[in-house]
C-alpha cells in the first residue's frame, strides 16, 4: 500500500472519531446576559399567566451538559398592555420534569423606545443565576425560549 493511501485514511479515520467523540458530549451554549432594569422586584407571586393571548415555553439547562434542571426558579417580569411595569405582570415558577416551563402573559408591549421585550431571572443551586431578557417578533403569539445556565 502506499505511504499516502496510509497516512490519509489514518487522517479520515481520526476525524471521524474526533467527530464522534465531540457529537458525543453536547454542550449547550450559555444563555447571553442581559440587563435586570430597574423594574426588578424579588419575591414574585408564584403563578402560570399574567395576562392572555402570549405563550412563554422552554426548559432550565445547565451548559455543561444540556440536559433540563428539574426544581430551577424561573422568575419573569414585564410591562404591561399600557407599557407601564406592575406587580400584575410579575410571576414566578418551579420548573417540572426536564427543566421545562411554561406560562402565559399579555403580549409584551413597546414603550419609551425600547422594542417588546420580557424580563427574566433563573435560579439554580450550583450554577451562576441568570439574568436576561426575551424579545419576542412582532405578531408572535407563542414562543420557545430555554435558558442555560453556567455552573459555578
Amino acid at each position: 500500500m502506499k505511504p499516502i493511501a496510509v497516512l490519509s485514511g489514518l487522517l479520515v479515520a481520526a476525524a471521524l472519531a474526533a467527530g464522534s467523540i465531540a457529537w458525543a458530549q453536547p454542550k449547550c451554549a450559555p444563555t447571553p446576559r442581559d440587563m435586570e432594569g430597574p423594574f426588578y422586584k424579588p419575591g414574585a407571586p408564584a403563578r402560570e399567566a399574567t395576562g392572555k393571548g402570549f405563550v412563554v415555553s422552554g426548559a432550565v439547562r445547565s451548559a455543561a451538559t444540556c440536559e433540563g434542571i428539574k426544581g430551577a426558579r424561573v422568575e419573569w417580569w414585564q410591562a404591561n398592555p399600557k407599557g407601564e411595569y406592575d406587580d400584575a405582570h410579575r410571576g414566578m415558577l418551579m420548573t417540572g420534569e426536564g427543566g421545562a416551563y411554561r406560562f402565559e402573559t399579555d403580549s409584551p408591549p413597546a414603550y419609551s423606545g425600547r422594542p417588546p421585550h420580557i424580563h427574566f431571572k433563573a435560579f439554580v443551586p450550583g450554577h451562576r443565576p441568570l439574568t436576561t431578557q426575551l424579545y419576542p417578533k412582532p405578531g408572535q403569539s407563542a414562543i420557545t425560549f430555554d435558558l442555560v445556565l453556567v455552573k459555578e
